[in-house]
């Protein structure tokens, strides 16, 4: 038996769906794994529970998490917006499921349900509610209790309003909140992130801002700066900016230079005219370091498969891509998938399409956008 097995069904009848993916399963590895993953398309959000109760009938794994997506992946294929699901099983050793809640207070979100004793040699892989569970909270949280710590995983995204979608623990499902599960240092895992933008024209300090609001790079007005940049650039340029404008903060800014990889990447929302700041979506404190990005089908292509070139060889693969990436970016579906599954030698591949996608830049974890986050086995 294998360590890891997955399959995706995207047979019209659910029963017969679930029946397929868990005897494929099953038989690549075996009986009561350590861990089993189930993603769903909404049209089986209404049976969800009786698709979980055939997995832990059959296939018995000991922890069972799982969620609801606009969008499933397994093997090299994606199934967008239609029926289907993807499972994944492996023999992990031991991990422990975790049951998140948030609650807002007058100091801001407060996470409950936090392992204690989390340390940088661990991983979390976290599946959330975006409409009921702040992420960032969830980071803000990890990076300053277990620095170093990973944390992967992406927000359901089959629904478009709160309690739309479902969170899997083990027996239980919920319409809020977010499921999780520690995996130790036994586990040989990598995180890596593939943000798919270039940066375009110079580095700046930011040299004033407040909140999400840049004024000034490098002692110039920021909108004069973006002005001068789209003046300057090539036609192609000039076209890829027509389709979006992002800013990638710098991760590490003790690097003398910067290339892909090296930015956290935020898009550009607006600009005042009269004061001449831009607003991103984060916050770019004064001191740091930022550069303008584009992004395209091509670069992002040529990003995942840079990022996996070190991938071959690993036994399992878990994919949490943006739901703005697929046939919408590059054309065709299966890109992302494919590609992991051609880098990792035909490991078992299991994922989905997220309304937002987590994974650490540069050692610090972010919530991120337009992305493909993946954690590998080894």
């Amino acid at each position: 038996m294998a360590r890891f097995a997955s399959s995706l069904s995207e047979h019209p009848l659910a029963t017969h769906a679930i029946g397929e993916a868990v005897g494929d399963v099953l038989d690549g590895v075996g009986p009561a794994p350590d861990l089993a993953i189930l993603f769903v398309t909404a049209p089986l959000v209404g049976v969800l529970e009786d698709l979980l109760a055939v997995v832990h009938q059959v296939l018995q794994p000991t922890t069972l998490i799982g969620t609801t997506a606009v969008s499933v992946m397994g093997g090299a294929r994606e199934v967008e917006e239609g029926p289907a699901l993807s499972l994944w099983a492996g023999n992990v050793g031991q991990c422990r499921p975790v049951r998140l809640n948030a609650s807002q207070g007058s100091d801001g979100w407060s996470i409950d349900g936090l392992p204690a004793g989390l340390t940088a040699d661990d991983t979390l892989l976290v599946l959330a509610d975006p409409f009921s569970f702040p992420a960032d909270g969830l980071l803000q949280a990890l990076n300053a209790s277990a620095p170093g710590i990973s944390l992967v995983g992406g927000l359901a995204s089959a629904a478009r309003g709160p309690g739309g979608n479902r969170v899997v623990l083990n027996d239980d499902t919920y319409d809020h909140g977010a499921v999780a599960v520690v995996l130790d240092r036994s586990t040989a895992t990598t995180t890596v992130v593939s943000q798919g933008c270039r940066p375009i024209g110079d580095p700046f300090t930011v040299t004033k801002s407040t909140d999400n609001m840049i004024e000034e790079l490098g002692g110039s007005p920021a909108l004069d700066r973006l002005e001068s940049l789209v003046a300057d650039a090539t036609d192609d340029e000039r076209r890829l900016l027509s389709q979006g404008v992002h800013i990638g903060i710098v991760a590490n800014e003790q690097r003398a230079t910067f290339e892909r990889g090296d930015f956290v990447i935020r898009g550009v929302l607006g600009a005042d005219k009269t004061t001449r700041a831009i607003a991103i979506g984060d916050h770019a404190p004064v001191g740091a370091v930022v550069q303008f990005q584009v992004r395209d089908a091509a670069t992002a292509s040529e990003d995942l498969n840079l990022l996996h070139e070190e991938s071959a060889g690993s036994q399992a693969a878990l994919v949490f891509t943006c739901n703005g990436r697929g046939t919408y970016l590059f054309g065709e579906p299966h890109h992302d998938a494919a590609t992991v599954h051609d880098r990792t030698e035909g490991a078992a591949l299991a994922g989905m399409f997220c309304a937002g996608e987590i994974g650490p830049i540069g050692g610090v974890n972010y919530l991120h956008g337009f992305t493909a986050s993946t954690l590998l086995f080894h």
